[in-house]
């Protein structure tokens, strides 16, 4: 099962006391323990399957791409596909989930200011833009992934990018509520809010970022004097 390793362990509770934080840092989203290893061939396959249909979903949409559409543009048979994937529904979730691993690796173990490093506030600001350049690529994909209203906000995928945002803010900030915060923060990066701003009333995706800054800036900066 997709992030079955994150599932079994519930996000730390909110620090009682007012004390410092201590920085802390998620468990890394993993491979499905019951998936067995790749052969070499096998594993080469899936990458070009993974990239054809990322270009795929890219040009046209997650809802009008086929199986037979990718084999083709991977230059492998059908039914590598569906052996790999078993359905249309397979292949964007493991897209998805390819590029969410992806996108975990780089805030939790590479460089700053995305990864560690840097000050928590630098970390924010660079984890936004991040997540809003991100979504603009996959736009599309991310859309038709999208959770149903009941599961919106405890996907696995969801929890481990608010989780993260609630650890920075209880560095940066903490005596503020960080875990209602960081709902507040994930809201601006909402793809269906991305796809609105951009798609249905024409703001250029610089906008967003410099939204974005400004907002960081205004919860993490000093509060202003009585």
């Amino acid at each position: 099962m997709l992030y079955a390793g994150f599932m079994s362990a519930a996000p730390p509770p909110v620090p009682a006391s007012q004390d410092p934080v201590q920085p802390q840092e998620l468990p890394q989203l993993g491979i499905d323990p019951d998936e067995p290893c790749l052969r070499a061939d096998a594993a080469r396959n899936r990458a070009r399957l993974l990239e054809a249909a990322a270009l795929l979903v890219a040009e046209r949409g997650a809802d009008s791409i086929t199986m037979e559409e990718v084999a083709a543009a991977a230059r492998v048979g059908k039914g590598t596909v569906f052996r790999r994937f078993g359905d249309r529904t397979g292949l964007l979730t493991a897209l998805l989930d390819h590029s969410e691993k992806k996108f975990q690796a780089a805030f939790l173990t590479g460089p700053p200011p995305l990864g560690p490093g840097a000050p928590p506030a630098e970390r924010l600001r660079a984890f936004g833009l991040a997540m809003l350049r991100r979504s603009a690529e996959e736009l599309e994909l991310q859309l038709a992934a999208e959770p149903e209203a009941g599961r919106r906000f405890t996907s696995p995928p969801r929890r481990v990018l608010r989780h993260h945002v609630t650890l920075l803010l209880r560095e940066a900030v903490p005596d503020a509520d960080c875990e209602v915060l960081a709902h507040t923060l994930m809201a601006q990066l909402d793809p269906a809010l991305i796809h609105h701003l951009i798609r249905q009333c024409g703001m250029p995706p610089e906008r967003l970022e410099s939204a974005w800054l400004d907002l960081v800036d205004r919860v993490t900066g000093p509060a202003p004097a009585h």
